[in-house]
């Protein structure tokens, strides 16, 4: 894989987690259902949830510095790449064009704010 940092597009984003998730398919010990898909972005919100509670320091003083509860935006940004990935897994899984998707959504969310003069 090319470690530059030049930026990708959407689609390319997409693409680059497809090779790599095909490569995992190799080794994993048992081929993903949309079960183990769902499963798996649950979780990660979950680990996302868990970063921010601490970044927002809704836990005690001191939990930052337990193993497993350490945060930072690299840490965050980690938990939020994986979701997007899930999100592709699933996407493709029910054959939809996530960029597509996206778009037609803030489409239409620029049309309900056009209507209301926003």
């Amino acid at each position: 894989m090319d470690n530059t940092s030049t930026p990708l597009t959407f689609q390319q984003a997409i693409d680059l987690f497809r090779q790599i998730y095909r490569r995992f398919e190799k080794i994993e010990g048992r081929p993903w259902g949309i079960e183990g898909s769902v499963m798996e972005l649950v979780k990660q919100v979950g680990e996302l949830a868990k970063h921010v509670m601490v970044a927002e320091k809704y836990y005690f003083t001191g939990r930052e510095t337990i193993k497993g509860y350490e945060t930072n935006k690299e840490i965050s940004g980690d938990e939020l790449a994986d979701i997007f990935a899930m999100l592709v897994r699933i996407s493709d899984y029910y054959g939809i064009d996530l960029e597509q998707a996206h778009i037609q959504a803030r489409r239409m969310e620029a049309e309900s704010l056009d209507e209301r003069g926003v």
